[in-house]
């Protein structure tokens, strides 16, 4: 499986600080809980990728 091919889970996902000052994204998908740690430089980081992956999205369609 890559990133293109589609898939028909449904997943929640959420985002926020955490009590040790780090950035959790919390994914929970088929009784699955993945929680993901980020110092804030690396949530930053992922954040830029985000915006310039939906900004080369807009430019496909």
């Amino acid at each position: 499986m890559g990133i293109n091919t589609e898939r028909d889970v449904e997943a929640n996902m959420q985002i926020g600080p955490t009590d040790q000052g780090m950035v959790r994204i919390f994914i929970e998908a088929g009784g699955v809980e993945i929680p993901m740690d980020f110092d804030p430089e690396e949530a930053e980081e992922i954040a830029d990728e985000l915006r310039a992956a939906a900004q080369a999205a807009r430019s496909i369609k």
